[in-house]
């Protein structure tokens, strides 16, 4: 499939909603080519000056337009895709574009694992004294809460690329298990820091059977 492409260094998961500033005149003209035609685009992500994965999105609403043209735009993202081509001019538009193939996902999530996520995310939230609002369990998929997990943009790239639900959990299980055992380490040293300089009881100590080594 052919798709107008706008390439961003940044990652877009599916399902979630994809506010953006257009300001460069071929970008305009994308947005307003989507908007005639009701046709998506693709955000490929630029990483390591390379483009080969993104995804999908679809143009919900323009929701500013000020006096340069520049526009507020709101998108759904949809389904992630691997770029095949890319030409910096798609066809005689200004803007890019390329052949893309969706990658075939697995819906594989485990019930289990999927609990073992939601309880990691708010032990996490938890540590941090952060509040963790309700989740539908229904609608709950492991894009759902990426953003918010404190992945690094490359482990954000790494999980876009991972075709099976099972396999984007059990990453998120580990990166939250770990990144609990840092924050709560972190605690620790922040109490007995704030503790240094105070008066502290200590307990005495019995010395009637002690022995040199």
């Amino acid at each position: 499939m052919k798709l107008p492409l706008f390439p961003l260094q940044t990652v877009f998961f599916p399902g979630e909603t994809v506010p953006l500033h257009i300001f460069e005149e071929r970008y305009k003209v994308l947005i307003a080519d989507c908007r005639a035609q009701a046709r998506t685009f693709g955000i490929p992500v630029f990483i390591d000056n390379t483009l080969a994965y993104g995804t999908e999105v679809q143009l919900r609403e323009i929701v500013n337009t000020y006096a340069d043209g520049s526009m507020d735009v709101v998108c759904v993202a949809r389904q992630v895709f691997r770029v095949e081509t890319f030409e910096p001019e798609f066809g005689d538009k200004p803007y890019p574009g390329g052949e893309v193939r969706f990658l075939d996902t697995v819906n594989d999530a485990d019930p289990d694992l999927t609990e073992a996520v939601l309880e990691a995310c708010r032990e996490l939230y938890r540590l941090m004294d952060l509040p963790f609002g309700p989740i539908r369990r229904e609608v709950f998929g492991s894009f759902t809460l990426a953003h918010k997990m404190g992945l690094s943009f490359r482990q954000e790239y790494a999980l876009l690329q991972m075709p099976s639900e099972q396999q984007r959990l059990r990453f998120i299980l580990e990166h939250l298990q770990a990144t609990s055992t840092v924050v709560a380490d972190l605690n620790r040293t922040r109490e007995q820091i704030e503790m240094n300089g105070h008066f502290r009881n200590f307990d005495p100590l019995d010395f009637e059977d002690f022995k040199l080594d």
